[in-house]
């Protein structure tokens, strides 16, 4: 990483005239002064009316993007409370109709693999391919609220899938292959699915999994199955499943496709939480919620329009590959990659960048991190020319990792920081293409996002750390879990610490511009002497010694408690943790932060346990710090390294219960990620 040192707020980029006038957000700013004689001078100004004209914002978002009803609504927003806000009563419509409009030959998929040449699908082609799947789920019997599971990839098959799914009002569900089989149960027996299509294997980092056998007991364990389609990865053939189909036999043929018009609020997928604070709920989402959020999140804020060609490297786990996969709505092209961001070596995704002309380029902030660590020179590797976005999201970005994009990637790049979740599945705060961007700090808040910072009595605060919340309703908010028909659990998630506002379970510092930071989940927010502090302020500190390839901190206590301050660090090859570095470790902390920052205690870990999805899971480790017993604070075979928790259990077993007081309720507090 570069030794440059940035300010958190410093100015990195600003928009050119030229690139304000090509914004998708600027062509709506037009549009709603011709159309709807609305004029607003800046950003600030459309948010406001956004978030306070909910019937206005909405309403033209449907009329701007053309949204395809079958019945036409009677209201914008029939009930307005939260949670239980109703969108655009009487409306009919179905999400893939709108994904499907384009069939020509310009590509709609490109997907690459380890080691593979890439596939390019038009959209023409998607569009019979999508017409073969639907004709072979209804041949199985699907029909409208009967739930499809998936066990793939992020494959052409696995998009097909799911569209086939939509377009008959059924409702998608997926899983990523190498979740343990504790973990897929868990989530697919909540939910009743009729059909699975799942993989008989994978490739990883230069490997190739099996998973027949994984495969052949989670079907012995969903008792509502049907049926079971095989998408082969092994490159084998054979009967080893007894019942099963090949995706070949199951695609074998084609009926004209059609769309099944279905409410705004139907159910279109089901989303989990992705075990960062607890076990996974199924969360919910509504075909008209996503529809007209995704196009909003990608078409105004991305600034994806048709020519684009839109990557983010994902799992089918991740909210990330849904957002990806609906660019169709806009007519863009997914840009898809099967496989390790580092095998061979991390250069690959920008590869993959370079060579498929990808226009925005979304990965994780450890990614940009590893890159910078790994002193790649993207920017003078790779012709990206055609780069006109970087996303960065699943962690907060610290202001050296911006720097490094605009110094290594491009200085004409928007570099889209931003933070949502599966709960929405959407970004609340994140990109604008007509705004600045600052080091350390995510752009805006998203239109139609009221999002403010709540102290505990609920007042709203500018320019202090506070609880994330959201005090307006938004059509992609859960129209309910699964299996919770009074909404009990549904509303001690999200809606108990402040009745009628969602709290998101985020700390956050809203800036008077309009600009934020996120410091990470407020039930694994640190608290000394009264003062709050996110974790990555530590580990941006952590992250600058070559010594340390990653760390883990964990406050004990809790608000209004002290507890004790422990750093866990993972020493880089061929280093280990002693006394020198340790006091290294204070010192930096001290003077890079403050007193309060110095950990109470270092510890040494072979690694920090991470979800599938790579996420630190502090929440789970604070709870079994704290006495929760490990099966309650987490299902390992959701973690991409389930042996990672044996450290922290030893290390409960040998301290003493003044070192770490127990809690009256480890579980309480928060959406569940």
């Amino acid at each position: 990483m570069s030794e440059a040192k940035v300010t958190d707020g410093t100015v990195l980029w600003k928009p050119t005239e030229g690139s304000r006038a090509r914004a998708g957000i600027t062509r709506y700013l037009t549009w709603l002064q011709t159309e709807m004689g609305l004029e607003f001078t800046d950003y600030p100004s459309l948010w406001e009316w956004s978030v306070s004209d909910l019937d206005g914002f909405w309403g033209s978002l449907w009329e701007y993007f053309e949204i395809i009803a079958h019945t036409p609504y009677q209201a914008v927003i029939g009930n307005r409370t939260m949670p239980g806000a109703e969108w655009f009563p009487g409306a009919t419509l179905n999400y893939a109709e709108h994904a499907l409009q384009r069939r020509d030959d310009h590509p709609a998929v490109i997907a690459a693999s380890e080691g593979g040449d890439a596939m390019h699908i038009t959209f023409a082609e998607l569009h019979d391919r999508v017409a073969a799947a639907a004709t072979g789920l209804r041949r199985l019997g699907v029909g409208k609220g009967d739930r499809v599971a998936a066990l793939l990839p992020n494959i052409p098959e696995t998009l097909i899938a799911f569209l086939a799914t939509a377009s008959l009002g059924a409702v998608w569900s997926s899983c990523s292959p190498e979740f343990g089989i504790g973990s897929v149960v868990h989530r697919f027996s909540q939910i009743g699915p009729r059909v699975l299509i799942a993989c008989d294997g994978y490739r990883f980092a230069g490997r190739l999994f099996d998973r027949r056998e994984v495969l052949t007991q989670i079907v012995s364990e969903l008792p509502t199955l049907e049926a079971t389609v095989l998408v082969a990865g092994l490159g084998k053939t054979g009967d080893w499943l007894p019942g099963s189909t090949s995706w070949n036999e199951f695609t074998r043929e084609a009926d004209q496709l059609t769309f099944e018009p279905v409410p705004f609020d139907h159910p279109l997928w089901i989303l989990y939480s992705s075990g960062t604070t607890g076990l996974p709920k199924a969360i919910v989402q509504s075909q008209g919620g996503i529809l007209l959020e995704h196009l909003k999140e990608l078409a105004l804020h991305v600034d994806l329009a048709e020519g684009d060609r839109f990557f983010w490297y994902t799992s089918t786990a991740w909210m990330m590959w849904n957002l990806l996969i609906s660019s169709l709505l806009v007519d863009a092209t997914v840009v898809m990659y099967d496989g390790s961001p580092g095998y061979p070596d991390l250069t690959v995704l920008w590869k993959l960048a370079e060579l498929q002309k990808v226009t925005h380029f979304g990965v994780s902030p450890p990614y940009l991190q590893a890159c910078g660590r790994a002193e790649l020179h993207p920017g003078q590797q790779f012709d990206l020319s055609g780069l006109r976005s970087v996303g960065s999201t699943g962690a907060p970005l610290t202001p050296e990792g911006f720097a490094w994009v605009y110094q290594e990637v491009g200085a004409d790049v928007l570099l889209a920081s931003i933070s949502g979740g599966s709960d929405l599945c959407t970004g609340f705060l994140g990109a604008c293409p007509i705004l600045p961007v600052q080091a350390g700090r995510i752009q805006c808040r998203q239109l139609g996002a009221r999002v403010e910072a709540f102290d505990v009595n609920g007042n709203s605060m500018i320019g202090e750390v506070g609880e994330l919340v959201i005090t307006a309703p938004m059509p992609s908010m859960p129209i309910y879990f699964w299996n919770d028909p009074d909404g009990q659990r549904y509303r001690s998630s999200y809606f108990e610490m402040y009745p009628g506002v969602w709290r998101h379970g985020d700390w956050i510092t809203l800036h008077a511009d309009g600009s934020s930071v996120v410091y990470g989940r407020s039930d694994s927010t640190l608290n000394r002497g009264g003062i709050r502090m996110g974790t990555s302020e530590f580990y941006q500190v952590i992250d600058g010694f070559p010594e340390i390839s990653d760390s883990l901190v964990i406050d004990t206590g809790e608000l209004g408690r002290e507890g004790r301050l422990l750093l866990f660090v993972v020493p880089a090859a061929g280093t280990t943790l002693d006394d020198q570095l340790r006091r290294r470790i204070q010192h930096a902390l001290r003077e890079g932060l403050s007193p309060r920052h110095v950990p109470d205690e270092i510890h040494q870990i072979d690694e920090v346990p991470l979800t599938i999805n790579g996420k630190k899971m502090e929440v789970p480790v604070k709870q079994i710090l704290a006495g929760t017993p490990v099966d309650r604070a987490v299902r390992r075979d959701a973690m991409a390294n389930p042996r990672s928790m044996d450290a922290f259990v030893r290390f409960r077993a040998s301290a003493s219960h003044a070192e770490f007081p127990m809690q009256d309720d480890p579980n309480r507090g928060g959406a569940e990620r």
